[in-house]
């Protein structure tokens, strides 16, 4: 499959991006690992011994941060890949929010399978939990992916709807917008969206959102940097 050069860069994204921006714990308060445990403990109940296996499709793909034993491509249906959750924080701010990806409800999204190490489920989970459910974006289900080598059951991470950083169905020249825009403690939006297409692109998946999307936001950031908005470069690039 041949490659196709992404529009969107690194080197576009640090030009209007340059000064690193303070973290702002005001903007998300995150959930302790108290106010984690009863939901980690309810997903794995029942589960122990069973192959544990988590589903990615955005930062797990390029950042899963967790042992891997096996990983495969697979195709979890009934649910898209969508930048939907909104980021005022991390890759954000209240003033400018950002975008994280989250499974939307209906069609099929294809992305990575992982296997984690057999380990007590509890204590290799936690991280993980930690990370995608401290924002209170997710919500988590098992999902059948899948796979060359067959079905698995997978952690799979959806975007709750009853959140208010669920944003809905807005248009791709609306998302891309407010993530040309918006930058965090934790880097640019537009890296987080760049990072994600590379691994897509790696792992010949063709994901028609974030293929407009990446060339929206280069055009956004190409704009900024003729207007003349874009941050001087304060120290070390984000």
């Amino acid at each position: 499959m041949p490659e196709r050069p992404l529009v969107l860069t690194l080197d576009l994204i640090r030009a209007v991006h340059a000064r690193p921006v303070p973290d702002d714990p005001t903007a998300l308060t995150v959930m302790t690992d108290e106010e984690l445990r009863p939901g980690l403990e309810e997903i794995v109940s029942g589960r122990e011994g069973a192959a544990l296996w988590v589903f990615a499709y955005g930062s797990l793909m390029w950042r899963p941060e967790f042992p891997v034993a096996e990983r495969r491509l697979g195709t979890v249906r009934g649910f898209h890949r969508r930048f939907c959750l909104l980021q005022r924080r991390f890759r954000g701010s209240p003033e400018a929010p950002g975008f994280v990806l989250a499974l939307d409800r209906g069609g099929l999204c294809r992305g990575v399978a992982f296997r984690l190490p057999d380990a007590e489920i509890r204590g290799a989970l936690m991280p993980l939990w930690r990370r995608e459910m401290r924002g209170r974006g997710y919500v988590a289900r098992w999902l059948p992916v899948e796979t060359e080598g067959g079905s698995v059951s997978a952690l799979t991470f959806l975007a709750n709807r009853a959140s208010d950083r669920y944003a809905g169905r807005l248009s791709d020249p609306e998302i891309a917008d407010m993530i040309a825009a918006a930058c965090g403690s934790t880097g640019p939006s537009a890296e987080y969206l760049y990072r994600t297409v590379e691994a897509c692109e790696a792992l010949g998946i063709r994901d028609r959102h974030l293929w407009s999307l990446q060339a929206l936001v280069a055009a956004r950031l190409r704009e900024r940097l003729a207007g003349g908005r874009s941050h001087p470069a304060a120290g070390s690039p984000i």
